[in-house]
């Protein structure tokens, strides 16, 4: 290879690289750069060069003049590796960079310029942000195992579930739809001895009364047409785990009984085989439905019911924890923010009257809908009334003042009474981020020492 072409194999090198590349003469000048670094500064190389490295910014290792000479802190440590430091864009924006530099010496020992590459950090932050604000997510000391509240009915629950998870007596969680039965249900499983066994779920209302026989309690080959091999029942698979018999109101008499027999016996018998088998697994069952009236109207066995309500847990709707909302939101905001990168600070307070007074009928299920839903419509830094479904933005709303005063300063001032002036745990209560709470309390005229 000769030297013209040497040359033109280095300039390919340089010209593909994803680092920018920055020569400087000892003059702070620059002499050289890369197309990486033309698109990550987002100046072009003619406005580069001949420019004082200055130009970029750069908040560390900056250049200055020292009387009528350039002085620059490389060319006093002669390298530097790996720095983290920003540099600012031709159009202002703040790029956070990884830095890394060195002299270039002459073979008269000379100090000629200098050479660095600039590595585009950006994605790196986020992630890190990311991963902070998820961590931040689950360490709530407002949530349990999935589960988030702070009103007093919640924080029952909470103990209720730790202590009901350490026995192996039946289990009942009754509840409206969407208010978190199987989650309740996986956090009794996760907090309990069996929680290295598995953990089997059974949607009674999804299937019909065959299927459901057929799915409880397996079958063996031949037991009816179409079963050309044996299948293993949910409650064996569930053998030294739980089972989660979701809706079982719904169960029809006849099954009832049969699911009778393996609370009372730990037994039961696959279809068209008559051989006992033994099982060991807690039942955990859930139902939105009236057992007691179901009883009254024969529809549910009586003494099924004493056996799976041994340990009841009773789950409130939304409406009757509307305490618990700003923090609900607050939680699912961020959620979305993490699935969807979408940089929205908050909630307005038109919007946040709306959802308070909306009845929620979908519970928890409705609000992580509503939310997900504003997240794609919302186009701005908060989502106002008019991103929220038709259904609550239509609704006559009182306002959230209401339980903190008669304007949003108010809000702001009982959210600081509550949190005891902590500012993260008071925009948590607000459903806003913390700068968005610094940006109110300015525009408030609140001491910012509060």
């Amino acid at each position: 290879m000769d030297q013209r072409e040497m040359v033109t194999y280095w300039k390919t090198i340089i010209d593909t690289m994803t680092d920018g590349l920055i020569v400087v003469d000892v003059d702070g000048m620059i002499v050289a750069v890369n197309p990486a670094t033309e698109q990550l500064t987002g100046f072009t190389r003619e406005e580069l060069i001949g420019s004082q490295c200055t130009k970029l910014d750069c908040d560390h290792c900056s250049p200055r003049s020292s009387g009528s000479n350039f002085t620059c802190a490389l060319f006093e440590t002669k390298q530097i590796e790996r720095c983290k430091c920003n540099i600012r864009r031709k159009d202002g924006e703040t790029v956070p960079i990884i830095k890394n530099a060195t002299v270039l010496v002459g073979n008269d020992g000379r100090v000629s310029g200098a050479v660095e590459t600039i590595t585009d950090r950006r994605a790196l932050v986020t992630r890190d942000k990311k991963i902070e604000r998820l961590s931040s997510l689950l360490s709530s000391r407002n949530q349990s195992h999935g589960m988030i509240g702070k009103s007093k009915i919640m924080q029952n629950v909470f103990d209720l579930i730790a202590d009901a998870a350490l026995t192996d007596a039946p289990i009942i969680i009754y509840g409206e739809s969407g208010t978190g039965k199987e989650v309740v249900a996986s956090a009794i499983h996760n907090l309990g001895a069996r929680k290295h066994g598995p953990f089997i779920k059974v949607s009674c209302a999804a299937l019909s009364e065959s299927l459901l026989e057929n799915e409880l309690f397996g079958h063996v080959k031949g037991a009816y047409t179409g079963a050309d091999r044996m299948k293993k029942s949910r409650f064996e698979l569930a053998n030294g785990g739980d089972i989660f018999l979701d809706e079982i109101g719904d169960i029809p008499l006849s099954m009832q009984v049969k699911i009778l027999r393996v609370l009372q016996e730990k037994e039961f018998e696959r279809v068209g085989d008559s051989t006992p088998i033994k099982i060991d697994c807690r039942i955990i069952s859930a139902t939105h439905r009236d057992l007691s009236g179901m009883i009254a109207r024969d529809t549910f066995r009586e003494d099924l019911f004493y056996r799976l309500n041994v340990i009841p847990i009773h789950l409130p709707p939304l409406r009757e924890r509307r305490e618990d909302l700003h923090l609900l939101v607050e939680h699912f905001l961020e959620v979305n923010r993490l699935k969807t990168d979408k940089d929205i600070e908050g909630i307005s307070s038109q919007a946040m009257d709306a959802l308070i007074s909306y009845p929620w009928p979908g519970n928890i299920r409705e609000l992580i809908n509503t939310i997900e839903y504003a997240f794609v419509v919302c186009r701005e830094e908060f989502i106002a009334l008019r991103h929220l479904p038709d259904t609550i933005k239509n609704i006559k709303h009182k306002s959230s003042c209401a339980t903190a005063g008669p304007g949003e300063r108010d809000r702001l001032l009982e959210a600081l009474r509550q949190s005891g002036g902590k500012k993260n745990e008071a925009a948590r209560l607000l459903g806003i981020t913390r700068q968005a709470l610094w940006k109110k309390i300015k525009k408030s005229g609140i001491r910012a020492d509060y």
